[in-house]
């Protein structure tokens, strides 16, 4: 049994074809369970992002519900702070009441000192010229 150059050629090349197509199943084989794997983990993404996804609808309705409280809850405290704002209104419009109000007793008690003042100098001169007229009399 002899070979020629071209058998052995032929023989060579199928053999690196066999080799090849062994090496060729081997990746398939694992490319198919990586893409089985890929499919699974996919698959599994895909139910836990539909899960947090009712996870955040739930969540947006709650705290919807919550705003719609606190915007209700707030607007009835409207009228405190309302009330509030009068109050330092009228407790501002007191002060300066009183300001104006000491500051005309400060201007009135001014003039009735002067007035005293003249009383009691008048009182002076009346009995000074009765105790003169006394003086002169006798």
């Amino acid at each position: 049994m002899f070979l020629t150059f071209g058998q052995l050629a032929g023989l060579i090349a199928a053999l690196a074809f066999l080799v090849l197509v062994i090496y060729l199943c081997r990746v398939l084989a694992r490319l198919t369970s990586t893409v089985s794997e890929l499919t699974k983990s996919i698959k599994t993404l895909t139910e836990d992002a539909d899960d947090i996804s009712e996870k955040i609808e739930d969540l947006l309705v709650k705290t919807n519900s919550l705003m719609d409280d606190v915007n209700q809850k707030s607007s009835k405290l409207d009228p405190l702070f309302q009330a509030t704002s009068d109050l330092g209104e009228s407790v501002s419009d007191l002060n300066q009441a009183s300001r104006n109000f000491v500051e005309n007793m400060g201007n009135s008690t001014h003039g009735l000192v002067k007035t005293s003042t003249m009383l009691k100098n008048g009182l002076r001169a009346i009995k000074l010229i009765n105790k003169l007229r006394k003086n002169n009399m006798m």
